[in-house]
């Protein structure tokens, strides 16, 4: 092993370090290490920065547009919408068309935007069918990485596997070549999960869970553990408060008190007898019914910022502990002011609408901080609590947040649902946000529907190469509005394509210095040139990289490496790349193997172990019939 060889395989141990420690973004990790080869002298200049033309993160760029154009004209919505309506309302017909259709949509859209879709009406069907959502969001997670099996667009790690293919002199995979092993794949996925799998998943009830996507407002509030928590004064003319903004009262600094609405009462309110006392009333559901009640139309409540000025006679609800409220209103001469039964019963239009809202991948939230980003201004709404990986956050307002992260929401209904249309920072789910019933395709719907078949139409032809269909394809949907140009920037993944181009290069130091010739003789020798030792010895190194680092990551180091390995052995390459793109959709064995993972983490209230006990079985069942069936495809 000569020096340029240590000095690869030292540069490479620290980026996977990195990649699992996860306490810096996953694309400066990757330019980290890109730099790190050009300053020892591993690669020149125009090496380093091959990636960033290589065509397989221009076509990964191109299919973040081309999804984003099928999600922004309703088509993913329209779909998932028929599908949830063919599962009628058995337990086991919902997991089969939920399994199949979720798998059959991640072969051409993203399998994250295709899960982010879907969420909020699985929980939805499973309220209907009398199912915890536990139950279901695993199936939907599985069915999601396993479809990205059917289609050369599917998934990064089959565009890489491809690609590299092409490279070697081998010939690039056909559109459906892969789901000659993806389609059998998903189809033994479903049967097990219908037979085996979804016993090992928990029954996560109500009471039980920390939090989760919860039915109705009451559920979401004991899972934020925010009973006994909000309560409605009144503010008199001579209170000291009027003519303060809400930053110059320092109520939340002094008192540790949320102002969730102002609003402005009626001329019979405000003649109302200032004599009741203040009666705290059991039960979530009924204060925020009632304290919200007498707010007579949407348009005079507003949700308050920074900036907000008291006026006297307004309404504030607010959030917080009762002592801090009573304290409050003693030594700002307010009024708390009680509700009847009767005005309980006005609350059926709920104009204050409570939601669960996740955060994506790649929304901007990311690393940021509640009081950063001016969430309460920008979006019209108030965070009532944050949980993380089933916790509640304490200081939620001062915590960055993350991937996956879960954010009770509260304020006037329209509001709320305005965050539907955020789908790049957030998934919307619960009952309280029902506007995607109903959706219906209009003409840009169709063109979308249309350039996608283009698009597949060219890929099969070869009329030109996969990339170039890929672009035309984002092209003809950003010139026939099917998205508009800052939407398609924004719907990139910029950090999941600065990542694949940063590794690509780490791809190209280990060929150059020969830490890929090494790896893959050792691994030879270990399976002395047997075949289906070798597939195996693949399977599991893509599935263990691959449940700790990106997938696609996962991809671009063992490429060469597979390579190398069938060429030593002198079988087919084919065959040993299969094993890796297979081993690279097996992310399902840990929460965090999967982007999609992340996202039904918290709604199914699921714990580390509950992914393990039903994925690793499948993920052996996958190893066995890949090792048989491969070889039989590409042998």
């Amino acid at each position: 092993m000569n020096q340029d060889t240590v000095i690869a395989f030292l540069i490479l141990g620290i980026t996977i370090f990195a990649f699992v420690l996860d306490k810096i973004r996953m694309d400066i990790v990757a330019l980290l290490a890109l730099l790190s080869l050009y300053l020892t002298g591993l690669l020149k200049v125009s090496q380093v920065l091959a990636g960033f033309s290589n065509s397989t993160v221009i076509m990964i760029t191109g299919l973040f547009v081309v999804g984003a154009g099928l999600f922004r004209t309703g088509v993913a919505d329209w779909i998932s919408q028929k599908l949830l309506g063919l599962a009628g309302t058995d337990q086991v017909s919902l997991i089969i068309v939920l399994m199949v259709g979720t798998g059959l949509l991640s072969g051409f859209l993203s399998n994250t935007g295709t899960v982010a879709v879907l969420l909020p009406a699985v929980v939805a069907a499973s309220v209907r069918i009398k199912v915890a959502p536990s139950k279901l969001l695993v199936p939907l997670a599985v069915a999601a990485n396993v479809g990205g099996l059917l289609t050369l667009i599917g998934t990064p790690p089959n565009i890489v596997v491809s690609d590299a293919l092409e490279a070697a002199g081998e010939g690039p995979m056909g559109f459906f070549e892969f789901g000659l092993i993806g389609l059998p794949l998903l189809a033994v996925a479903v049967v097990y999960t219908v037979f085996i799998g979804r016993r090992f998943l928990p029954e996560n009830k109500t009471e039980e869970r920390h939090a989760r996507v919860a039915v109705s407002a009451e559920e979401l509030a004991k899972s934020y553990k925010l009973e006994q928590s909000l309560y409605r004064v009144q503010v008199r003319p001579q209170s000291n408060l009027v003519g303060k903004t809400l930053a110059e009262s320092a109520i939340g600094q002094d008192f540790g008190i949320s102002v969730l609405l102002i609003d402005h009462p009626s001329a019979e309110e405000e003649e109302e007898e200032d004599a009741h006392s203040s009666k705290i009333i059991g039960g979530i559901t009924d204060r925020i019914r009632q304290q919200t009640s007498r707010i007579s139309a949407a348009e005079t409540a507003t949700t308050p910022t920074a900036k907000t000025v008291i006026q006297a006679n307004q309404r504030l609800l607010l959030r917080g502990e009762l002592d801090a409220v009573s304290r409050l209103a003693l030594k700002y001469n307010l009024r708390m002011d009680p509700m009847s039964d009767e005005e309980r019963l006005q609350t059926e239009q709920d104009l204050l609408s409570l939601v669960e809202v996740l955060i994506t991948p790649r929304s901007t939230l990311i690393g940021r901080t509640l009081e950063r980003t001016n969430f309460a201004r920008k979006y019209g709404v108030q965070v009532l609590s944050v949980v993380r990986r089933g916790q509640p956050l304490t200081d939620y307002a001062t915590q960055k947040l993350t991937f996956g992260d879960a954010l009770l929401v509260t304020g006037v209904q329209k509001q709320v649902q305005l965050l539907q249309n955020e789908a790049r920072n957030f998934v919307v789910v619960g009952e309280s946000i029902s506007s995607k019933d109903g959706v219906q395709l209009d003409t840009k719907s169709f063109i979308a529907i249309g350039a996608m078949f283009m698009m597949m139409g060219l890929m099969l032809t070869k009329l030109v190469p996969a990339v170039i269909a890929v672009l035309i394809t984002a092209l003809v949907m950003v010139i026939a509005k099917c998205i508009t140009m800052e939407q398609a920037y924004r719907s990139i993944s910029w950090e999941s394509v600065v990542m694949i181009a940063a590794m690509l290069p780490m791809s190209t130091a280990l060929q150059e210095t020969g830490g890929a010739a090494l790896i893959a003789n050792t691994m030879v020798s270990m399976v002395g040139g047997n075949l289906m030792l070798l597939l195996a010895a693949m399977f599991i190194v893509t599935v263990t990289f691959t449940q700790v680092i990106s997938n696609t990551a996962t991809s671009v180091l063992l490429a060469p490496i597979a390579i190398k390995a069938a060429q030593d052995m002198g079988v087919p390459a084919r065959a040993v790349m299969m094993m890796v793109a297979v081993g690279a959709s097996t992310a399902f064995i840990t929460p965090i193997a999967s982007p999609v993972n992340m996202l039904v983490l918290n709604p199914g209230g699921y714990k580390f172990a509950d992914f393990s006990k039903s994925g690793l079985p499948l993920a052996v069942i996958f190893m066995i019939l890949a090792i048989i069936f491969v070889p039989l495809i590409w042998g």
